[in-house]
């Protein structure tokens, strides 16, 4: 209290534009209130200061964004600050896999993915990317994440965005921009480096079989991280929002976010289709859902220590 009536009364001496904003972290009953000098960016030496200060007197974790003025609540309903819209004007569907039956796994213990994201899939945005665009897609759904969090607020960018970036960077010719190339893991962790600053780790196996075994790491990323993952082989690419594994037993199941949909944006379609949901490696038939002959690269982006 009294760190606070000093900023306060520093504040006031430097003609600060004071405004409380009213917040409800995750896991609490009750609203806390901060005031902030809207005279100051968000992202301002000295507000990310007061911020990280808060976050330590009220017990709250550093690695995430919760009492930033885009966190704070509205009154028309008690609900959050509204985010902004998709540029095409209309929702897009999120979190589509909390109304998904189980899994199947035995005696598994559920890894998911920590927060909100939208669904990106062929189609979208008047984009005909069917048959190349799917790594874009997960890209988007893993920038999505990111924007609704609170970490960034830029704008989850179009296919052309990304082809400029992977120009600007030296990784692609001028020629890639406007194509249909396809692009892979290195080339999402290049983009999500430069345009958001996330680091991101990458997990290669030689054949899809081998996806089982990564189940305990991957479970960990969940557990940590908590981001989307986008699995990459062959000239396909998912995204992966969580695992259901038996440590002892090793049966698994990776919840899948497939982009390759090119229906309308109906949930009960998407979720009977199979287009979000549970997959074994192996199902009850002997069908492999990975490519036996296919190498996969796993990017597994990083959530960035900030407040």
């Amino acid at each position: 209290m009294i760190v606070m009536k000093r900023i306060i009364a520093s504040e006031i001496t430097q003609q600060a534009q004071l405004q409380p904003f009213h917040f409800i972290p995750s896991g609490w009953h009750v609203p806390v209130t901060a005031i902030y000098n809207t005279r100051y960016g968000e992202t301002e030496e000295r507000q990310s200061e007061l911020r990280k200060e808060l976050h330590l007197r009220l017990g709250l974790p550093l690695d995430r964004p919760l009492l930033r003025i885009s966190n704070a609540l509205t009154f028309g309903g008690m609900g959050r600050r509204k985010k902004s819209m998709p540029r095409s004007g209309s929702s897009l569907l999120r979190d589509i896999h909390r109304e998904l039956p189980s899994s199947g796994v035995s005696g598994g213990v559920m890894s998911l993915i920590d927060g909100s994201y939208e669904y990106y899939h062929y189609l979208h945005d008047g984009i005909d990317d069917n048959g190349w665009g799917c790594a874009y897609r997960s890209l988007q759904t893993i920038v999505s994440w990111y924007r609704l969090q609170q970490y960034s607020s830029i704008d989850v960018p179009s296919h052309r965005e990304i082809q400029q970036v992977l120009v600007e960077i030296g990784d692609k010719d001028p020629s890639f921009i406007g194509s249909c190339e396809w692009i892979g893991a290195i080339e999402l962790s290049f983009v999500l480096d430069k345009l958001l600053g996330v680091s991101c780790k990458v997990i290669n196996v030689r054949s899809g079989d081998e996806l089982p075994e990564k189940c305990r790491e991957l479970a960990r990323h969940f557990e940590t991280q908590g981001t989307p993952v986008m699995i990459g082989g062959g000239v396909l690419a998912y995204t992966l929002l969580g695992v259901d594994y038996n440590g002892a037993s090793g049966d698994c199941a990776f919840l899948i976010l497939d982009p390759h949909y090119t229906g309308t944006d109906d949930l009960k379609k998407i979720v009977n289709g199979g287009w979000c949901g549970w997959k074994k490696s192996v199902d009850s038939k002997g069908r492999s859902f990975f490519l036996k002959d296919k190498f996969y690269n796993l990017l597994l982006p990083q959530r960035p220590n900030m407040v």
